[in-house]
């Protein structure tokens, strides 16, 4: 279940507004939180190398590792590959196979961003080698290293997979990590003027529509304090920015120790 984009901003403009401390327009919003689905998305690489260093314990729900890779799996997507005739590569997916829009510029709020390359596959069972470029130059040299299609190479770079041996030119598929689709809080205007929720989808032809947050419904409290740290700065508050940042802070410590 994804954290509701409505929820998370009624509840900042809750905080905000208690004390008539200031008010944060649906464009600020929006921006801010994009923002900060994406740092909380990219810590999740981070946390996941520190805590596969330390003893875990195997109980239910409390093993972490399990825990930061189930948030993170909600990103984990495959797609075929186009092949590139003229400069004998192919290109990385633009479309997943769940029908996300992948895009390296994400033009659009509802696009994806490529992020992570993971396995490479040929014909859906056999799992291409990664090697450097050096690697990939030399192989051929030797019949006992010469890459076959029972044991293919492939070298990743400029966003382009360029693989071993070469006759490959078809039915290659990647695994991947993809980055988080932009928040969008889409409203119309109502009678007096005022911001009115659109809670349908946003898309091309409704682009007034909404966009929840993809991060797991766990970081839903951790969203609401990050965007309150971001609001407090543009409302020049000091008070609610080191009231979040504490409270982030504390968050911090307390998923580490």
């Amino acid at each position: 279940m994804a954290v509701n984009v409505n929820t998370v901003y009624q509840t900042v403009l809750l905080i905000l507004n208690k004390e008539q401390r200031g008010y944060m327009t649906p464009t600020e919003f929006n921006n801010v939180a994009t923002q900060v689905q994406l740092e909380i998305f990219e810590k999740y690489f981070e946390d996941l190398n520190q805590q596969v260093r330390v003893p875990q314990t195997n109980t239910d729900y409390a093993n972490r590792p399990e825990n930061i890779d189930e948030k993170m799996s909600i990103f984990r997507t495959s797609g075929n590959c186009n092949y590139n005739i003229s400069g004998r590569f192919f290109n990385l997916p633009t479309v997943d196979f769940s029908g996300n829009t992948i895009s390296s510029t994400q033009n659009s709020p509802d696009e994806s961003g490529f992020y992570m390359l993971g396995n490479v596959v040929l014909n859906n069972e056999t799992e291409f080698q990664r090697v450097d470029r050096t690697t990939f130059y030399y192989t051929n040299k030797s019949g006992l290293t010469k890459p076959s299609k029972y044991f293919p190479i492939y070298l990743l770079e400029s966003n382009r997979i360029f693989v071993r041996p070469a006759d490959i030119a078809s039915n290659v598929s990647v695994d991947f990590i993809r980055k988080p689709k932009s928040v969008v809080w889409g409203f119309n205007a109502g009678g007096l003027g005022q911001y009115v929720w659109n809670k349908t989808a946003y898309s091309n032809s409704n682009p007034t529509g909404s966009i929840n947050f993809e991060l797991h419904e766990s970081e839903q409290t951790d969203i609401v304090m990050k965007i309150l740290l971001y609001a407090g700065i543009i409302i020049r508050d000091p008070q609610i920015v080191q009231a979040a940042a504490s409270q982030v802070q504390a968050e911090e410590v307390n998923e580490k120790s």
